[in-house]
This record gives structure tokens, sequence and C-alpha cells, in this order.
């Protein structure tokens, strides 16, 4: 891993379909953007964010996620999510994270990830299958 500092920043964006509403993901019965999609555009900012720091056998996992989705967003409108690292415990990495349609803030939170080696980790969670 490269040397990384708190304050680094990392974005990702989607325009929401079909496939992003709660109720084609099975989190709710209402055609608006689902809390999980939420949650994975979120996750996926603060793998951008740590993206260009890992070595070539170096990844991060997210572990703990603790967010509030505040504000419903219609199909069609893009959504953009930023993450910044706040926090860097040993392998542990903390991030304020926050969502936003075109209208504003729509989510916000902490999500917390860990850096792993992919073989290793791989063959780990393989295991698990005799």
């Amino acid at each position: 891993m490269k040397n990384i500092q708190t304050g680094i920043s990392g974005n990702a964006e989607i325009i929401v379909s079909e496939n992003e509403l709660a109720v084609n993901v099975g989190s709710g019965s209402l055609k608006v953007f689902a809390t999980p999609c939420m949650v994975a555009l979120m996750e996926k900012s603060a793998c951008a964010c740590l993206s260009e720091y890992m070595a070539n056998d170096e990844t991060t996992v997210g572990t703990e996620i603790n967010v509030k989705h505040i504000s419903a967003t219609p199909m069609r409108m893009t959504i953009t999510a930023e993450s910044v690292l706040t926090e860097i415990n040993g392998r542990e990495f903390v991030f304020s994270v926050k969502a936003y349609d075109e209208t504003g803030l729509i989510g916000e939170g902490t999500h917390k990830r860990f850096l792993v080696k992919s073989e290793k980790f791989t063959q780990k969670t393989y295991s698990k299958i005799k």
C-alpha cells in the first residue's frame, strides 16, 4: 500500500433506472431509489477513494456501514455519492459518506473498510465450501 493520508475523497455516480428502484430490488414497494443501491454507491465511492493506493494483490472489503436515507429520489435522476477518509486505524479505513440527488442531500453516515490480500482473502472465504 502506498502512503495514504486522511482527507482524501472518492466519488461515484449513477442515473436511477428501473434496476435501482426499491420495488425491484426487494427493499420496498415504491418506485423510488432503493436504500441498498444508495449504500452500494457509497461503498463504490469509498473504493474509488482508495484504489490508487492499493498494491497489486491488495483490496479493501466493507465491514460496517451506518447511514440514514433522508430523502427519496425518483427514477431518471442522477445520484452522486462521495466518501472522505476520516480515520486510519492500522488496516481499517473510516469514511464519512454522503449521497446527493439533483436537489440536494439524500443520505449520509459512516462506512468502514478493511485492507486485505485478495488471493488470501478469497481462498479463506471459499474454504467454507467442503
